[in-house]
């Protein structure tokens, strides 16, 4: 019999089911669907989007039978912002990067074993790839923000993660522990990351950890797009460029005022 709390495990459901509406958004998801990607039966999913109906964290579109993200945790995120969000900061660099690239450039934040997208900012070059929006997310090792994220973390963290995670049935054998180690060596050898088109094959990123103020990577920026435009001597040229304004944001958050750690 589980030993776990109950209420722990109603907060870990509805934790669940949120982050699954969240990644939906603007379009919303349904029931079925937020229940088979939350892993839980389709009755509880129902009954606890209801509950959060109810108390202003979701809403529901009738005509279209879409569960989506509600007003309170709009409120809520708007306080939280002024702890967490360092948008304002990075929206400078990201822009700046797509302009220099033409490439798609994003900032990507840790939350716990994932990464989601915050900013992404396109370029001039007419060609895009779309595997990675705002509310995206990934596990830590997937993707360019991923891979850079998960290199920058302590050893043992690294290899606690790689033992407890199997990213192999969804994300492929590019994406084993074995694989994923030589990847975060690569990336500690070259100071940044490089997805050769793993998760979507011709799209190709590249990304640069973001430091909080103890020293954690706790953000990326990344560029994005077609296999052509990254090859190996733009990849330098790109990764300088990632590196550089990687270094530039993560000193300004270590200067702001009450410094944003995690």
């Amino acid at each position: 019999m589980s030993t776990t709390p109950s209420g722990a495990q109603v907060v870990g459901r509805l934790a669940a089911v949120l982050r699954t509406v969240s990644t939906s958004m603007p379009q919303g998801i349904t029931t079925t669907e937020a229940a088979r990607q939350a892993g839980l039966p389709r009755p509880t999913v129902h009954r606890l989007l209801t509950a959060l109906v109810a108390e202003g964290f979701c809403d529901h579109d009738n005509a279209t039978g879409h569960w989506l993200l509600g007003p309170e945790l709009y409120l809520m995120g708007e306080v939280a912002a002024e702890r967490y969000d360092i948008s304002e900061l990075a929206r400078v660099h990201v822009a700046a990067l797509a302009e220099a690239t033409g490439e798609s450039a994003f900032l990507s934040a840790r939350r716990g074993d994932e990464t989601v997208c915050l900013l992404r900012q396109d370029g001039a070059f007419p060609i895009r790839s779309f595997v990675l929006y705002e509310g995206r997310r990934f596990p830590l090792g997937v993707a360019s923000a991923g891979i850079a994220i998960l290199a920058f973390l302590a050893e043992s963290t690294v290899e606690n993660y790689l033992q407890s995670h199997d990213l192999v049935p969804e994300y492929g054998q590019a994406h084993s522990a074995e694989a994923l180690r030589a990847k975060v060596a690569e990336t500690r050898t070259l100071g940044y990351s490089v997805n050769p088109g793993l998760i979507v094959e011709g799209s190709w990123g590249m990304g640069a950890a973001v430091f909080d103020a103890t020293g954690q990577p706790a953000w990326a920026l990344s560029l994005t797009g077609i296999q052509s435009r990254f090859e190996e001597a733009r990849r330098k040229e790109l990764g300088q460029l990632l590196l550089h304004h990687a270094h530039e944001l993560s000193t300004q958050l270590r200067r702001s005022p009450g410094a944003i750690t995690r």
